[in-house]
């Protein structure tokens, strides 16, 4: 049997959430004499390893010391997304008279209602990452701490699973930033904040970030009064200033609070409410709020591992040492996901998976540095992204040539209402190859797969301006980029020698 697991609220969605990814009655099987593949932790990296081993017909056996689905089905993903598509519908219908739509009263948001259908969809979801589809599917799954006693064997409640490979995919948590009287407040993180019933009043966000980003500007559209408290000089750091800007307006639209720069000097708890106080431009402020989300970071889940009975190095910071093969400092243990690489997205860890079974079982040589890797930051409008900016090709010494479509100039964006944003693709100068891109839009993380895809097949930009778009579409914004690129390939001795052939055969 395993340890009961709760998730709160206890209600009839939450227990078949559990009864999917940790159900109490689970009964871990009898190992066999050794595995082609042991995977420690059963997040989205763990699930696509198993699975995808299993199915090539590996012996496979699969831990999970708590939830199955890790972060993004349980405090991620997928309760997150919930949460924003309610807050869109709850701003489009304030907005609804700018398109001629009279809705009678004011807007206002059932948050318990929110919640139980984010909690509904997310028990919908999991079966998909439950116990018992992964043993229908070949794979042992054993439920329980799991450590390594040796560089072969790992122990799970008593029990040894001898392994020829072994694949760690823990993830990470939410970190602590070290700020005086935090650790003695209740505050939430991610993994916290879907267990609410009731809309905080007032809500402190710490971090600027894309969770920091998407959960302050929903729950500012749900009728919090929300703060969103950012040490560095503008939201989203990693991203494209311009695009970070956009974002920034936007949620300062939606009534966030916003402080950047700023230094937070200590956090509070009075008994009847929490206080923050910080420094911005020279001046020490203090906000009070019913409940404090603090997002300012990951850090990975490498405690309890017995890493150091492996021969694997690791970092408490930055998490397992692996080479651009995923492989450790044990040549027959790798990692994947968020627990050794710096992109911690779902869909990073989904390919890191494939590239470990490649090179652990069949003796591939798939390097993590050949991934484009896309993300998007969900906000309204979304930020998605992928390749190298341009200050970092500048960086890397790659001379590039951007090209850029505001979204205003548009037509379906007019129509929609949805001007601010822009596409920007940026180019290796002198060439159609596309090096990085940046796109602000509603549906960013919908267009941003096509220039994933462009750069991953090889596709320049010239290609793109040939290929039909259907009118109107946002996504025509990225056609008319390439048309603006093919624009610039007509040069004045090109055009002169056309306008000569066209007079010499009128």
């Amino acid at each position: 049997m395993s340890d009961p697991i709760e998730v709160l609220p206890a209600d009839p969605y939450n227990a078949e959430l559990v009864a999917n990814v940790h159900p109490s009655d689970w009964e871990n099987p009898q190992p066999q004499p050794r595995y082609h593949l042991v995977i420690i932790g059963a997040g989205t990296a763990g699930l696509v390893a198993a699975i995808g081993a299993a199915g090539l017909g590996a012996k496979v056996a699969l831990v999970e010391r708590h939830l199955m689905g890790g972060d993004c089905l349980n405090v991620g993903c997928v309760p997150s997304k919930a949460l924003i598509r309610s807050s869109r519908i709850a701003a489009q219908i304030r907005h609804a008279a700018e398109f001629g739509v009279n809705v009678a009263g004011e807007v206002t948001v059932d948050f318990a209602t929110v919640m139980q259908r984010m909690r509904r969809l997310r028990a919908e979801i999991s079966p998909h990452d439950s116990a018992a589809r992964f043993r229908d599917n070949g794979v042992d799954v054993f439920l329980g701490q799991g450590t390594f006693t040796s560089s072969d064997k790992i122990e799970v409640n008593g029990q040894t699973l001898n392994f020829k490979k072994a694949v760690i995919a823990t993830g990470g948590r939410a970190a602590t930033p070290p700020i005086p009287g935090l650790d003695e407040v209740a505050y939430l993180t991610n993994e916290t904040l879907f267990s609410l019933t009731e809309l905080p009043r007032r809500l402190a966000v710490i971090g600027g970030g894309p969770i920091g980003c998407e959960m302050a500007q929903a729950f500012a559209r749900f009728g919090s009064h929300v703060t969103l408290l950012q040490s560095a000089p503008h939201l989203l750091h990693r991203e494209d200033a311009a695009a970070a800007a956009i974002v920034q307006q936007a949620l300062i639209a939606d009534g966030v609070d916003l402080h950047v720069n700023c230094h937070i000097d200590s956090v509070r708890d009075d008994g009847t409410e929490k206080s923050i106080t910080f420094t911005a431009g020279g001046t020490s402020r203090q906000i009070e709020c019913e409940a404090i989300l603090v997002s300012a970071g990951r850090e990975p889940n490498v405690e309890g591992l017995g890493l150091e009975a492996a021969g694997v190095e690791y970092d408490k910071k930055t998490g397992v040492v692996v080479d651009d093969h995923l492989r450790t400092t044990n040549r027959n243990v790798f990692a994947a996901g968020d627990i050794c690489f710096p992109y911690k997205f779902t869909h990073t860890a989904d390919a890191m998976a494939r590239i470990v079974i490649q090179n652990a079982l069949f003796k591939g040589r798939a390097k993590t540095s050949s991934l484009n890797i896309p993300w998007c930051t969900f906000t309204d409008p979304e930020i998605a992204h992928v390749g190298l900016s341009d200050h970092q090709a500048r960086q890397q010494g790659i001379k590039v040539e951007t090209f850029t479509q505001e979204l205003s100039g548009v037509d379906r964006a007019i129509l929609d209402g949805e001007t601010d944003g822009f596409i920007k693709i940026h180019l290796r100068r002198g060439t159609d190859k596309i090096i990085g891109a940046t796109i602000v839009a509603s549906h960013a993380g919908e267009m941003i797969s096509q220039i994933t895809t462009a750069m991953t097949g090889n596709v320049g930009l010239a290609k793109i301006a040939k290929t039909i778009h259907p009118y109107p579409t946002q996504a025509e914004a990225i056609k008319r980029t390439a048309d603006a690129y093919n624009r610039t390939r007509l040069t004045p001795l090109v055009k002169k020698l056309f306008e000569k052939w066209l007079s010499w055969t009128l």
